[in-house]
């Protein structure tokens, strides 16, 4: 009888156990999602970094359309790391990468076109896994409303 039970409660802790490392391990991606974006990618741009200056005159849209995207870049970093936002911020994101490789390929000949669609991948594993969120979201919403 104790061989069944630690038997079953060998089995109960195994699923909790890797559902907590799943939490954990998709928790860091979002960090490191959010340190992408707020610092290697929006970070440039509302500094006017040259290099940010120079890619936006190339597409023709320049300080005004780099500081708007640098802008829903940071919002988007923020908005990974805020629980009720996440699942948004990450469709959001992906959204703009979208847009990111469109640029990519239409202005840039294709050079760096595989980053967004890369970054796009952890973006959407996210909305996926936190898209429980978007009812509490929804509620917040209706009531402010």
């Amino acid at each position: 009888m104790s061989e069944t039970t630690a038997s079953a409660t060998s089995t109960t802790s195994a699923p909790s156990a890797s559902r907590r490392a799943a939490r954990i391990a998709l928790r860091v991606l979002q960090v490191l999602l959010a340190l992408v974006f707020g610092i290697a990618s929006a970070l440039p741009k509302l500094i006017a970094h040259s290099s940010a200056v120079e890619s936006f005159d190339k597409i023709g849209w320049g300080s005004t359309g780099m500081y708007i995207i640098g802008v829903l870049e940071l919002a988007g970093a923020v908005a990974l790391l805020t629980p009720v936002l996440q699942s948004v911020a990450a469709v959001a994101l992906s959204a703009l990468m979208v847009g990111a490789f469109v640029v990519q390929l239409a202005v840039f000949d294709g050079q760096y076109a595989a980053t967004p669609l890369i970054l796009m991948v952890p973006l959407l594993l996210i909305a996926w896994a936190r898209r429980g969120n978007n009812a509490e979201l929804l509620r917040l919403v209706r009531r402010r409303g």
